[in-house]
């Protein structure tokens, strides 16, 4: 990985007796696109805050390109910002929006001419510049936020939750848009959502929140399918969590008991998971493979049997519920959908399996 350009250490808000951000390390590599991920409340908004200077720190450091901006003013730092609600002026055209920041910087007309079309050109949106922002759809709107953001190429932009106010089929486009503008401009870009999809779509990191700390940092794969504990297991993604306890251990691997059943072996990536620890067995839907009869499971392979309640096509997915498995709830098994249709019925006996690598025991 490359050099950082943000390195945050010990970083730490409070509003009175709440801690909103507790003490707080994190380095981002320059052209990193890390994602701050987490539910209302985890401390994600505040840490952009303090990163873009919007809120002071009660203690800690910012530093950014090798300078300390912890108490310094936004525009000292080297950062742009991109909002929810695009933040565009209503009186301005698309080209003079853009260029505003140039002139607040004092750039020669000529000069920010020139940089306003490069920055259309990125956003593929030439052909825009003297429409008004009322006469644009809400992704060009954010398409035009990104170029006045980019126009005068800070070394680190912002997003707070950028596309939270477009349709789903929109924003998947805007996701693609801005990786590619990512990949083009090679700028670290902190992004904030509480979208677990888009987070794994667009990260190279996630930095995954809860309750004002950071709950695991890692890569989108680092946190599907290694958690660091069940919040992480059951944010990320769709998943099962079973009770278990731990029969023995070697290695990656622990054989482990559910229901005082033993079902064979799972990975367990934590090395402090031991014989005897009461464990949370993380089985993804897609992993959970589904069979009609016991004697149709493949052998080496660990299996419970449970009711059918509920079968849910969601498109290019199928899920199925399962209860009276011995879990506190309901199971979900999930396989590509087909033009036949579900072959189950709602009440039917059905077993699941699944294999040893599929199955990830983590410490709740």
């Amino acid at each position: 990985m490359s050099a950082s350009n943000l390195c945050i250490s010990g970083l730490s808000k409070r509003y009175g007796d709440f801690v909103a951000l507790a003490p707080t390390d994190l380095d981002v590599a320059q052209g990193e696109f890390l994602t701050l991920l987490g539910p209302s409340g985890s401390g994600k908004t505040t840490l952009l805050s303090l990163i873009a200077g919007l809120a002071q720190a009660d203690g800690g450091s910012i530093s950014i390109n090798g300078m300390d901006v912890t108490y310094g003013a936004p525009y000292e730092r080297d950062i742009g910002m991109v909002f929810q609600n695009y933040a565009l002026f209503p009186h301005m055209t698309v080209a003079e929006n853009i260029a505003f920041p140039l002139q607040m910087r004092r750039v020669d007309a000529a000069t920010a001419r020139k940089q306003v079309e490069q920055a259309l050109e990125m956003v593929h949106l030439p052909h825009v510049a003297d429409r008004y922002p009322r006469e644009l759809s809400g992704g060009q709107q954010q398409r035009i936020a990104l170029a006045r953001c980019m126009v005068y190429r800070p070394s680190i932009i912002l997003m707070d939750e950028p596309l939270g106010a477009l349709d789903k089929k929109l924003r998947d486009h805007m996701q693609l848009e801005i990786k590619r503008i990512h990949r083009e401009l090679g700028t670290t870009i902190v992004y904030v959502t509480h979208d677990q999809e888009e987070a794994m779509t667009m990260s190279d990191r996630i930095c995954l929140m809860q309750a004002g700390a950071i709950a695991q940092l890692g890569s989108p794969d680092d946190l599907y399918f290694r958690p660091a504990n069940a919040f992480v297991a059951d944010f990320l993604g769709e998943s099962n969590l079973l009770e278990a306890k731990v029969l023995a251990r070697q290695g990656e691997r622990v054989r482990v008991a559910i229901g005082g059943h033993d079902q064979g072996e799972a990975v367990a990536y934590d090395a402090s998971i031991k014989a005897g620890d009461a464990v949370k067995l993380m089985i993804r839907p897609q992993n959970v493979s589904v069979h009609g009869e016991p004697a149709q499971v493949p052998a080496g392979t660990a299996m419970l049997q449970g009711r059918l309640i509920e079968v849910m096509v969601t498109g290019g997915m199928t899920k199925l519920y399962l209860d009276n498995t011995g879990a506190a709830a309901p199971l979900v098994a999930s396989y590509p959908t087909n033009r036949m249709g579900s072959r189950y019925q709602i009440g039917q006996q059905i077993t699941l399996c699944w294999q040893p690598d599929d199955a990830v025991a983590i410490l709740g």
